[in-house]
C-alpha cells in the first residue's frame, strides 16, 4: 500500500490539473503563432489564471516529490509562459525604439530635482571662478590645467586669444583645445556618476570645480574684450556638453543620496534601485557627448560667426528641453 499510494496521488494531481496545463500550452502556441492582437479577450485572460495555475502545480509537485518528468515540463511551460507574459519580446530596433522613446526621458525626468540643484552649482562655481580670477589672476591656474589652457592665460593679449576662436591661430590650436576639452567634459561626467556612491560628495565638487574652470575662462576673455565671442565659442557645443555634464551628477547624486539616506532599506538595496534608473539616464549621456563632439569638432571649426553659434546652441538646447521635459509621444511602450 505505501508504494501503490505516491503513484496514486501523483496520478490523481496529473489528472486533476492536466486540463489546465494542456489549455495553457495550446494558448501560448496561439500566442506565439497569432501575437496577443489576434487573440480573443476571454483568451487573453486566461493566460495569467492559467499561468497562476501552472505555477502552482509546479510548487505543489516539487513539494510532494513528483516524478522529475513532470516537475520538469512544469518548470519549461512556467518558463515559457512568463517570458510570453512579462519577458521582453522586443527586437533589437524595438528596444532601441524604447530607450529614446521612453526610457531615458522618464529616467531623465525622474532627475529633476538633482537636475536643477547641480545647475544651480555649476552656475554657483562659474560664479566663483570668474570672481577669484577677477581679484587675483593667478588663481585662473588652479582652475584651468595646463593641457586645457596650453599657455593661454591672463597674460595673453588680446590678438592671439581672438585668432584662438575664429581662426585657430594657424597653429592647431583650437582643434587641440577642442579635443582636450572635450576628453575632459566626458571625464568629468563620468566622474561625477561613478563617484556619486560616495554619499555624493565627490560629485558635488566636480561640478563647482568643472563650474569654477568655466568662470575662469570666461573672466580673462571677458578682461580683453572676448566675453561675448567666448560664450559664442562655448554656446555652441556647451549648452550639449554641460548639460549631459549636470545630467550626469544629477544621476550620481540620486545613487549618493539612496546610500546616505536608504530609509527602511538596506544600503545595498537602496543603491541598486536608484542606480536602474540612474543607469539609464547616464547610458543618454554618452549620446548627448558624443552630439557634443560632432558640434565641438565640426560646427564649432565651420561657424565662426557668434550669432549662429548662440543659435545654434540655443537650438540644442530647446531641443534638449523639449525632449526631456515637454514632448512626451505616445507609443506602444506607455503603460509597459
Amino acid at each position: 500500500m505505501s508504494s501503490a499510494a505516491p503513484i496514486q496521488s501523483a496520478a490523481n494531481f496529473r489528472a486533476e490539473r492536466e486540463e489546465d496545463w494542456a489549455a495553457f500550452e495550446a494558448l501560448l502556441g496561439r500566442l506565439d503563432k497569432r501575437g496577443p492582437k489576434r487573440l480573443s479577450e476571454d483568451e487573453l485572460l486566461q493566460l495569467p489564471r492559467l499561468y497562476r495555475g501552472t505555477l502552482s502545480s509546479l510548487s505543489l509537485a516539487r513539494a510532494i516529490s513528483l516524478d522529475q518528468a513532470l516537475i520538469a515540463h512544469l518548470e519549461a511551460l512556467s518558463l515559457r509562459g512568463y517570458y510570453r507574459l512579462y519577458g521582453n519580446r522586443a527586437g533589437l530596433t524595438g528596444r532601441v525604439a524604447r530607450f529614446f522613446l521612453a526610457d531615458w526621458p522618464a529616467a531623465v525626468r525622474a532627475l529633476w530635482r538633482e537636475t536643477l540643484a547641480m545647475l544651480a552649482l555649476l552656475l554657483l562655481g562659474v560664479g566663483v571662478g570668474w570672481a577669484l580670477v577677477a581679484s587675483d589672476p593667478s588663481w585662473y591656474a588652479a582652475f584651468v590645467p595646463p593641457e586645457l589652457a596650453q599657455g593661454r592665460g591672463p597674460e595673453v593679449a588680446a590678438g592671439p586669444l581672438r585668432e584662438i576662436l575664429f581662426g585657430g591661430g594657424g597653429d592647431g590650436f583650437l582643434t587641440g583645445f577642442a579635443v582636450q576639452l572635450f576628453v575632459h567634459n566626458s571625464q568629468v561626467a563620468i566622474l561625477c556618476f561613478a563617484l556619486g556612491f560616495a554619499f555624493g560628495l565627490p560629485t558635488i565638487l566636480l561640478v563647482l570645480y568643472h563650474g569654477c574652470m568655466v568662470g575662469a575662462l570666461l573672466q580673462i576673455y571677458a578682461a580683453k574684450g572676448l566675453g561675448v565671442e567666448l560664450g559664442g565659442w562655448l554656446f555652441i557645443h556647451g549648452t550639449t556638453e554641460l548639460f549631459a555634464i549636470v545630467l550626469a551628477a544629477a544621476a550620481g547624486i540620486r545613487i549618493g543620496s539612496a546610500v546616505a539616506f536608504p530609509g527602511d532599506r538596506a544600503r545595498i538595496d537602496a543603491a541598486a534601485e536608484a542606480g536602474r534608473s540612474a543607469a539609464t539616464a547616464m547610458v543618454g549621456v554618452v549620446v548627448m557627448l558624443l552630439v557634443a563632439g560632432l558640434l565641438e569638432g565640426i560646427g564649432r571649426q565651420t561657424i565662426t560667426v557668434t550669432a549662429a553659434r548662440y543659435a545654434i546652441g540655443a537650438f540644442m538646447l530647446a531641443g534638449w528641453c523639449s525632449y526631456f521635459y515637454l514632448l512626451r509621444p505616445k507609443s506602444r511602450f506607455d503603460g509597459d
